[in-house]
């Protein structure tokens, strides 16, 4: 029963849509009131929480979390009412829940901005502690996260606050470089239609910056200014399992599998181990493995770790070679959708059953992508516009045959293309040869 309680992570923002914007704004409002009211957490409003955490010595927990919608508020029920072990340690922190990332200090807030939940554990000198969060699928999180992890994940945070002077120089690492803007709203791609602020005056749903619009705006800031998409931005936050790594959602950073001749295997990494340190850092869940693989460089990298083995600890090295981020999911992503628009013009593709490829006398080594599903309108529009169907098979893309997955052919798209130009799409429709002039959209 407890772990079918971390479904709370799939009120996503595709769930919150389902209902009409009136039943949101009225959702929104009247979580705002009954939140304030309770005072327990603080309402958006991440700077009064770290005055708060100077004068009280507390460390703070700041919730992302999509704008609230029933899921949502169910959620918050069962998390922070009712829950024996989460409530008494959320308790011991200033509490925030932050429901837009409008104005959010994108310098000390870095995550995964294609998940609609993400938990900081902070001190009141804005150092990490850690965080809490992973998604690897798009609607389903019990392999990634659970209410036990995320209480032994808020017992750590407490225990690095106690002893905070000898561990605060391990934890400088966890604060990323400056972001190419200083809040989500700076981006070119979202500073004509947001403020720093929701508009609770007006239509507070639609004043809202959502978390996956960041990832968004970070691709278009490089793609619209002519410049690759860096592979850090393109493959953001890998999951552990691309290293060969599968970690249990119940424990802090512990290892339930390896895969054979994986980057982790290589490393001695081995089931059973629990990663105490992962590049000096101190790890209290798989959102902080996450943060160490992202720091990693696209063209290889190598990052210290402590393992707990039998009692004592081992220390070991992880190496990754070139490209290494290319092998984790793009497709379960937010932003998957936007990558289809710019590369594919609103296309869904899917690599062509193995009979397609026979039949076809196409090289089980050569492109073949099918059309799964064409978009109809607006951007997404494009490639049904420019003549393309659901059905057709991909076999050339700008005289490229090798992008033999939808993922290939948005990277070659985004880290080779110019926006504005025009690729040459050659394609069979039955058993018909045909070319059609795909724009590659900014």
């Amino acid at each position: 029963m407890l772990v079918n309680k971390t479904f709370w992570l799939a009120a996503t923002l595709v769930l919150c849509s389902l209902a009409d914007a009136q039943t949101r704004d009225e959702i929104v409002r009247g979580d705002r009131k009954k939140v304030e009211a309770e005072g327990f957490w603080m309402y958006n409003d991440i700077p009064g929480a770290f005055r708060r955490a100077e004068q009280t010595g507390r460390p703070i927990v700041v919730v992302l979390r999509c704008l609230p919608c029933h899921e949502c508020v169910k959620l918050d029920d069962e998390l922070v009412d009712t829950h024996p072990v989460i409530r008494p340690l959320l308790e011991k922190f200033v509490c925030v829940r932050q429901v837009a990332t409008n104005g959010l200090d994108l310098n000390l807030f870095q995550y995964d901005t294609d998940q609609s939940f993400a938990v900081f554990f902070l001190n009141a000198d804005r150092t990490i502690y850690g965080r809490f969060g992973t998604r690897s699928h798009r609607t389903e999180w019990v392999g990634d996260v659970s209410l036990q992890g995320l209480a032994k994940a808020l017992q750590a945070a407490l225990d690095l606050h106690e002893n905070y002077d000898a561990v605060k120089s391990s934890l400088m690492k966890k604060t990323g470089p400056p972001m190419e803007v200083a809040s989500p709203e700076k981006y070119p791609a979202l500073r004509d239609k947001f403020t720093s602020r929701l508009n609770y005056q007006g239509d507070v749903v639609k004043s809202c910056i959502h978390c996956h619009q960041i990832g968004d705006a970070q691709r278009e800031y490089y793609w619209t200014a002519g410049k690759p998409i860096p592979e850090k931005v393109l493959f953001p936050y890998p999951h552990p399992s691309v290293v060969g790594l599968t970690l249990d959602p119940h424990e802090l950073a512990s290892v339930k599998q390896v895969e054979p001749g994986s980057a982790a295997a290589r490393a001695g990494i081995e089931a059973g181990d629990q990663i105490v340190t992962f590049d000096g850092q101190p790890m209290l869940s798989v959102a902080d493995v996450q943060w160490v693989l992202h720091s990693l460089k696209p063209d290889g990298g190598v990052a210290s770790l402590t393992v707990k083995r039998d009692g004592r600890e081992v220390p070991l090295t992880l190496r990754v070679s070139k490209g290494w981020r290319k092998a984790g999911d793009l497709s379960w992503r937010v932003t998957s959708w936007g990558l289809r628009r710019i590369a594919a013009g609103g296309m869904v593709l899917e690599e062509a059953e193995s009979s397609r490829r026979r039949a076809l006398k196409i090289p089980a080594d050569q492109m073949a992508l099918h059309v799964k599903r064409v978009g109809k309108y607006g951007p997404h529009g494009t490639a049904k516009r420019a003549g393309l169907r659901e059905g057709d098979v991909i076999v050339s893309y700008n005289d490229q045959q090798n992008l033999m997955t939808e993922q290939q052919l948005h990277t070659y798209v985004v880290t080779q293309g110019t926006p504005g130009t025009k690729a040459e799409v050659v394609v069979y429709r039955g058993r018909r040869r045909m070319t059609f002039q795909l724009p590659m959209q900014k």
